[in-house]
């Protein structure tokens, strides 16, 4: 869900664990910028599997996303939910804010086609 070319995991070793650090690395307008949240909460039940991420006070922005993959009982059909809240934290961040919104947007439409091609492959 992170390996899309122009953002990936820095430390991919990374356990989905309670306090465990992602490192985010991510290209926009031709830089790298690196930001770190922590995972403050984890779901690993018999038809989910996900996690919850904060940012840290190094982040552009402060706030957290949720990631969940879920498989239906009835269906056996498997969804994919991305849920972020977040906001600038600095000036300027806030001067940004159309442009951070516009990658945001992007980031969850990459990502649900991620999820989906990597589904795709293991139920083919």
């Amino acid at each position: 869900m992170f390996d899309l070319g122009w953002i990936r995991v820095a430390n991919p070793s990374a356990v989905i664990a309670l306090s465990q650090i992602v490192a985010v690395e991510a290209q926009s307008l031709g830089l790298w910028s690196l930001n770190l949240s922590t995972i403050v909460d984890t779901i690993d039940a018999s038809n989910q599997f996900g996690f919850v991420y904060a940012t840290t006070p190094d982040h552009v922005e402060e706030g957290e996303e949720r990631f969940l993959v879920e498989i239906s009982p009835d269906t056996g059909q498997v969804t994919y939910k991305l849920e972020a809240v977040s906001r600038p934290r600095d000036v300027m961040a806030r001067l940004g804010l159309p442009i951070t919104r516009a990658f945001q947007r992007k980031f969850a439409i990459d990502s649900h086609k991620r999820m989906h091609q990597a589904i795709h492959r293991q139920a083919g």
